[in-house]
């Protein structure tokens, strides 16, 4: 079989998905239609914004899809009608149930931002970043009933800069989704695709973040308070109070002092240094309700913070 013979359905949403779909694009696979998650209001206007996949879909005149819930009686069967040979899904944000699962004759192949088994679920990228892992990769899975627990397909490593946030960590992340599909759609054209078991014992969940979980707790070392920091950049971000306000705070980088955990040891234009548990961090954008993030020269300019001030 060569790729344009392959009846493909592809399932996925936002930015991270779209890489993969123009590849499958660029392989000359037969894209019979495209699965997304309906358009949604966006901004101050809340103006009805379609996924970034829905774009890149009509922009190539594939058919678009866009079921409130995949699970439902009538979408099924639109889907079974279709009659793909192959389902391609990355972060679509619905779970395929099993009468989806078992429409196409090879399978639901599934782009997944972790190096299973670790790291199943909705974060693996901010999960892994947060943990202080070095390495994270991509793994192409066979999908079946569980939460990201089918079998594994093609891994490929990409290595964790130390002051790399999530949000930089995506982006190539991305990029390497897009190359790992296109190695396993040429095995599976070849036949030479080999499914691996994962080891459910080696498994370690990575569920969706929450606000709540960007709360400094300066108790931590400064490492692991760094790896919390650009672990949740962009999203949800990291904060700590400052006077009961509010203070998020980005661009941090380890640092010499010592001192009650949450204590300002010095405020200068270059960072504001904090006390952890064990050493310290500089803070290098802060920023205040109703402001914008400001590099810590810019903030100072306009708040006092002073040595011995406390923040959480």
């Amino acid at each position: 079989m060569n790729a344009s013979e392959l009846k493909t359905v592809f399932m996925g949403t936002p930015e991270f998905a779209v890489g993969t779909l123009q590849g499958l694009i660029d392989a000359g696979v037969n894209l019979i239609g495209v699965y997304t998650q309906p358009d949604r209001p966006k901004g101050r206007g809340k103006k009805m914004t379609p996924p970034p996949v829905k774009e890149l879909a009509q922009e190539q005149n594939i058919p678009v899809f866009q079921p409130q819930k995949l699970r439902a009686p009538d979408a099924v069967a639109e889907l079974q009608e279709l009659a793909p040979d192959l389902i391609v899904v990355v972060a679509y944000g619905q779970i395929l149930p099993q009468s989806v699962l078992d429409i196409p004759r090879f399978g639901c192949i599934n782009v997944h931002a972790s190096l299973l088994p670790k790291y199943r679920g909705a974060a693996p990228i901010n999960k892994a970043i947060v943990d202080g892992e070095t390495v994270t990769g991509i793994t192409t899975m066979l999908m079946d009933a569980g939460l990201d627990t089918g079998d594994m397909l093609v891994k490929k490593t990409l290595e964790i800069g130390p002051d790399e946030t999530a949000g930089e960590l995506h982006d190539r992340l991305a990029v390497l989704g897009r190359e790992t599909m296109e190695e396993t759609l040429q095995q599976l054209l070849a036949g030479s695709l080999t499914p691996e078991k994962q080891q459910d014992a080696e498994s370690t969940y990575a569920p969706m973040m929450k606000k709540e979980d960007g709360l400094v707790d300066w108790s931590l070392a400064a490492q692991e308070v760094h790896d919390r920091v650009r672990g949740l950049a962009p999203w949800p971000g990291a904060f700590t109070l400052l006077d009961g306000e509010i203070l998020k705070i980005s661009q941090t980088e380890t640092a010499e002092g010592t001192g009650a955990p949450g204590n300002i040891l010095c405020a200068e234009v270059t960072g504001v240094t904090v006390a952890c548990g064990d050493g310290a961090i500089r803070i290098g954008a802060l920023q205040l309700p109703g402001k914008k993030m400001m590099n810590a020269a810019d903030f100072l300019r306009g708040h006092t913070l002073l040595p011995g001030q406390s923040l959480g």
